[in-house]
Order: structure tokens, then C-alpha cells, then sequence
């Protein structure tokens, strides 16, 4: 068997601790898996995985192996990437992950134009609200709204920072009245995205003034989607990124309120790990991705988008 497959195998179970991940993102069977890992440690004369029903964990050779096979092959893949054709046509499987309304509004609509540049790069993409492992879930590119990664070994590349609005259905409005001051949201039925910093407290400037107000949410849900859907029903106010609901607003089937306040800007990154090279499925896509952003969304959306 091979020696360099087999050690892929060994290194991907140790990263993400189950053979049936690493036979997944290496697109094998089970089976073939086994084998591999099998014959390395026929090979090696030596027990590398212990494994249960429940779980795997590395022995101290395993451990001592891992550590050297992983700068070994991460040096290999680089060195393959730059002297091949790659660099100019990425072959290959790309994982993202990012929102389902990111997913929805921007990575959806541009991967017919993104593919027929690579049409060797096939895209998996991974809609979650929660921010995954890129390790465990054997991600490439996850787009996320926070500024900065607690891992240093995570790299972030700001796509720009978004206005975020209060809007609400015009039958709702028309029920319930609309707010013209902030201390008014805390008789109103808030739709609350609940994944959001401290999202039952809202800070609205305007000029130099500053509000905070406390809300109860009527509805509180980890996705923006259903917020919208629930906004556009009558339910309640939304807080929303601008890029989720401008094509609502701009339909008239959701209408801004207090738009002489404004709320924190959201800022919006693209996120991958630190290598030495970076592979150039995650340059080109991140490139096309900055690009398409820019070239497709509504004036006013993102501020100091970036170039």
C-alpha cells in the first residue's frame, strides 16, 4: 500500500478523531481506511490508535508520529501546490461554511460564474450559525462576524462591515404603531436573532447621543431567516443585518423604523487557517468572493467593503 496514503489516513483519524470522518473528507470507503491504518502499523510494528465503541485516542507512538507526519505532509501539499498547474486551475473539493442567509444572498448566486472559472473545484457548502471547528468539521473557509479568532493559527481577512436595521411589516405597523424613540422597542414584539452579542440589549446612537434600551423578545431564534420570515407575517420589529432584508424593504414588504438611530456596524470576515502557502483554492475563491460582493450588492449595504 501506499506509504504517503497511509500516513494521510493515520494524521486525518488523529485530527479529527474518527476513521469514518477521515475516510469522508479523504473520499474513501471505511474500509479502505482500515486497511490503510492497519498496514501502517504492520508496518511500523507498533500500535498507534487505540480505539473503542465510544471513542479513539493516540498512543504515546502514535503521538510522537503525528507530530512529525503532519509538518511532513503539510510541506508535501505546499510544495505540490507550487509547482503545479493549481495555482492556476484548483482541483478539488472546497468546504465552507458560513450563515443560511449569507449562504442564500451571495455564496448561492455566484457559484455558477465561480465555477465556470474552476470547474475542477467542487464547493461543499456547510450552513451554520455556530462557528465550527475547522479541524472537527474539516473546514477550508468559514465566514463569520466576529473581528477576531481566540485561535491564533486562524487567519482573518475582513470582507467590510455592514449597517444593521430595525424594520418591521407594514401590517404590524399599522396595528401596533410605529416607534419614533428608542425607550418605545420595550412595548413593542422584538424579533431577536439570540446568537448575537448581548442580543436583549440594544445601544442606538444618533450624533453624539447614545441609547441603550433592554428588550424581551416576542420570538428569539438562532437564524435570521426565520426572523424575516416571522417580520414579514406581522409578528414583530427585527434587528437584521441591512443585506438580509433589503430586498424585502425594498418591496415594501418590510419598512424601516427609527432611522435616525443607527446600531453598531457588523463587521464580516473571511476566515481560514494559518499555513505557509496558502492553497490556492482558498485564494482564488477568496478573491471571487470579495469580488463579488462588491460588484453585486445594493449601494449603501457595505461600508468600506473591501478591494
Amino acid at each position: 500500500m501506499d506509504r504517503l496514503l497511509q500516513l494521510e489516513v493515520f494524521s486525518k483519524t488523529a485530527e479529527l478523531g474518527s476513521l469514518s470522518k477521515a475516510a469522508e473528507i479523504l473520499r474513501m470507503s471505511n474500509a479502505a481506511a482500515s486497511r490503510h491504518l492497519s498496514a501502517l502499523e504492520e508496518r511500523l510494528a507498533v500500535r498507534l490508535i487505540e480505539r473503542n465503541t465510544r471513542r479513539l485516542w493516540l498512543t504515546e507512538a502514535g503521538q510522537e508520529l503525528l507530530q512529525r507526519c503532519s509538518t511532513l505532509l503539510n510541506e508535501l501539499a505546499e510544495a505540490e501546490d507550487a509547482v503545479s498547474d493549481r495555482a492556476l486551475s484548483p482541483k478539488g473539493m472546497l468546504r465552507v461554511t458560513s450563515s443560511l442567509s449569507f449562504a442564500m444572498i451571495y455564496l448561492a448566486p455566484m457559484l455558477p460564474a465561480f465555477r465556470a472559472l474552476y470547474p475542477d473545484l467542487s464547493v461543499q457548502i456547510i450552513s451554520a450559525n455556530r462557528y465550527l471547528d475547522f479541524i472537527e468539521a474539516g473546514i477550508d473557509v468559514a465566514i463569520r462576524t466576529r473581528e477576531h479568532e481566540p485561535d491564533s493559527n486562524i487567519i482573518v481577512r475582513r470582507i467590510g462591515q455592514m449597517h444593521r436595521v430595525l424594520a418591521a411589516a407594514p401590517s404590524y405597523l399599522e396595528k401596533h404603531g410605529r416607534p419614533e424613540h428608542p425607550a418605545d422597542l420595550a412595548r413593542h414584539n422584538m424579533l431577536i436573532y439570540n446568537l448575537a452579542n448581548d442580543p436583549y440589549s440594544l445601544r442606538l446612537s444618533q450624533g453624539s447621543t447614545t441609547q441603550t434600551v433592554r428588550i424581551a423578545p416576542t420570538l428569539d431564534s438562532n437564524d435570521g431567516q426565520i426572523i424575516c420570515g416571522a417580520a414579514r407575517a406581522g409578528l414583530g420589529i427585527l434587528i437584521q443585518p441591512l443585506y438580509i432584508v433589503q430586498s424585502d424593504i425594498a418591496a415594501g414588504r418590510l419598512v424601516p423604523v427609527l432611522m435616525g438611530w443607527e446600531l453598531p456596524l457588523l463587521t464580516m470576515n473571511i476566515a481560514y487557517q494559518n499555513r505557509v502557502r496558502l492553497p490556492a483554492k482558498i485564494r482564488v475563491f477568496s478573491d471571487f468572493l470579495v469580488s463579488h460582493i462588491r460588484e453585486h450588492s445594493e449601494p449603501g449595504i457595505w461600508i468600506d467593503a473591501a478591494k
